[in-house]
């Protein structure tokens, strides 16, 4: 019954919400059609004035013509007799309805339509031809004042038909452009009655949108969704009726599946239930065949049954009798009576009967097998770190190992290089003989070039060492520095390359680095390689610092890397060693060369980058 009365309550506020907004729809259209018939009946009002106004206005150029030619007509008459009191009629009644009308175009005239004229344009072009409108009425009256009561025309008529004939033209050129004015006036209010009658179509469209969009489109969707809510109501009832069948059949079947979770409980499940004094009240077949028990004789402590430690059963008895709300939870390793260990995983789930005395269920999982396998993963966890021990140190050995042969180098460079020159100085020097001053001019300018090559042979030791840019401005500028000193230093056309687009510092370890990778595979190209063209880019993307070694060398054959050889320097650091100077940054080195073609050497490190912007 209550779903009946809200069914209805819905279906009658639906109803009155869809008359309310039909009504509200259909007034707004009435309303925008009403207005539009409004403006365009006045408009249409105005157009009738506008085309009398317009017809006046243009027959005013004939009564001009005709008031003219009626003048000319008197004078012809002459020569047949007096004047004809018919002519002077059709005169006098051409002179008053020309004036009238002229004088109605601007002050209006209700007797012949026309209202008074508010245009400033035409009111102006008036003022304009009044003048001659002025003379010209004044000439025809002078005439007709003359003809009165005479056989003969007036002495002035001569004189007036020249004032008629001089402003006639003028006065239809004046009364041409009023009637192009009165034209486009018109033409110009029947573009604004288009522009309205686009606007009312506009405002009439979008309220038909709006309504569509806001009215009928969500009435719509309430009515679909009324039916939807009926549609599910009824659905809901039918599922309600099949549930409670089914709740029904289930009953029927309930103890059924109770004897069927009791036999799953007994047989698949390490389960147990004490009372509050921690005596078996029962135990799973499964839990008691994993203890190795027999099932007779159970009315006696579960920590007897589940272990024969003595330690153990005494702290399994603490914990099952203690009184707890919570459950707890623990991993305890227990010893069968026939002397196998076990590790179990226990929940001890306190229970209160409506007696309040308190009960214990023990849920158990075996986890023997996780502490085995446990114990192998720490086991091998210990053997990877002693393992990974070993190859730092090795790593750490490489490198000092790596130290020791780059002193030696620089030692070999300074003994065979600049030792034989400053040898060579001082044995020179000796040799000198001021007496003889030919051959003192030779030695001077031999010793001129030796101090040169010794020069030279210092700067490149001591370049070799770390440079002052890399500790003050980065791994940028300290390998821009390196190129044109190296460039300097052997003639070679060395070039740098900075792709970066800002300033960026790294780990003064990994500028080491990297600078000394660097530099390894810049003297090998120009040492062993015999490179002429030698180009070292750098770029830094997405937090990927890249250098790039790029020669036009002769190159070797990759293949020997492989198989763990060095590079062909045995006097620098190798390949071996530039290797072990990246991984202890964390970085990679590639080398791909192809012989005759020369060798690119790649070194990738990635780095969260410290921006120079003269912060921290």
């Amino acid at each position: 019954m209550q779903d009946l009365k809200q069914q209805q309550a819905l279906d009658t506020a639906t109803f009155l919400r869809v008359r309310k907004w039909y009504l509200l729809a259909f007034a707004t259209i009435a309303l925008t059609i009403i207005v539009a018939q409004i403006l365009i009946q006045q408009h249409l009002n105005s157009q009738l004035n506008d085309s009398r106004v317009i017809n006046v206005a243009g027959r005013q150029r004939a009564f001009s013509q005709k008031l003219v030619k009626e003048v000319l007509m008197l004078r012809s008459g002459q020569s047949d007799g007096p004047s004809s009191p018919q002519l002077l009629e059709d005169l006098r009644h051409t002179l008053y309805v020309w004036r009238t009308s002229h004088n109605g175009l601007q002050q209006g005239n209700d007797s012949i339509g026309l209202p008074k004229e508010e245009n400033v344009v035409i009111l102006e072009l008036f003022a304009d031809l009044n003048p001659h409108h002025e003379a010209m009425v004044d000439a025809a009256e002078s005439i007709l004042r003359g003809t009165e009561g005479e056989q003969d025309l007036p002495e002035s008529y001569n004189e007036d038909l020249q004032t008629l004939l001089e402003n006639e033209a003028i006065f239809l050129t004046k009364m041409d452009a009023i009637v192009n004015e009165y034209d486009a006036l018109s033409k110009e209010k029947l573009q604004e009655l288009k522009l309205k009658e686009y606007l009312l179509l506009g405002i009439s469209l979008a309220i038909l949108f709006l309504e569509v969009m806001f009215i009928f489109r969500p009435l719509s969707i309430q009515i679909r969704e009324t039916i939807s809510k009926l549609i599910r109501s009824q659905k809901e009832s039918d599922a309600t009726a099949n549930e409670i069948q089914r709740l029904f059949l289930e009953k029927e079947k309930s103890l059924q599946q109770l004897q069927e979770l009791n036999f799953v409980i007994d047989n698949a499940a390490l389960f147990a239930s004490t009372r509050r004094d921690g005596t078996v009240v029962f135990i799973s077949k499964k839990f008691l065949a994993l203890l190795e028990r027999p099932e007779s004789n159970m009315n006696v402590p579960l920590s007897e049954i589940l272990t024969a430690d003595q330690g153990q059963q005494q702290y399994l008895r603490e914990v099952l009798t203690s009184k707890r709300k919570n459950i707890r939870s623990e991993e305890i390793e227990i010893s069968t009576q026939t002397g196998k260990h076990l590790w179990l995983d226990m929940s001890i789930i306190p229970m209160h009967q409506s007696g309040l005395e308190q009960s214990v269920l023990i849920l158990c999982s075996d986890i023997t097998e996780r502490k085995k396998n446990q114990l192998k993963v720490e086991e091998l966890t210990k053997q990877n770190y002693e393992e990974n021990m070993r190859q730092k140190q090795l790593q750490a050995s490489k490198i000092v190992e790596g130290q020791e042969e780059e002193r030696k180098r620089i030692a070999k460079d300074i003994h065979d290089g600049i030792g034989q020159m400053l040898t060579a100085l001082k044995f020179n020097i000796e040799s000198i003989n001021t007496d003889q001053k030919e051959k003192t001019k030779e030695k001077v300018a031999y010793l001129k070039e030796l101090t040169t090559d010794l020069i030279k042979g210092v700067r490149t030791a001591t370049f070799n060492l770390t440079p002052p840019e890399l500790e003050d401005h980065g791994i940028f500028p300290a390998l821009q520095k390196m190129t044109v000193e190296l460039s300097k230093l052997t003639g070679r056309n060395i070039l740098f390359e900075n792709k970066a687009k800002r300033s960026i510092r790294f780990h003064s370890l990994a500028e080491t680095n990297i600078y000394r990778v660097t530099q390894e595979a810049v003297n090998n190209a120009i040492k062993y390689a015999e490179a002429n063209y030698i180009l070292v880019t750098i770029n830094y993307h997405d937090g990927l610092l890249s250098v790039v070694i790029d020669d036009d060398g002769k190159g070797f054959d990759t293949s020997i890397l492989k198989k763990g050889a060095k590079h062909e320097s045995e006097g620098g650091m190798g390949v071996v060693f530039m290797k072990e100077r990246m991984s202890y940054i964390n970085g990679r080195l590639f080398i791909n060369s192809i012989p005759g073609e020369g060798t690119r050497v790649t070194i990738n490190y990635n780095v969260k980058e410290t921006v120079l912007d003269g912060t921290e």
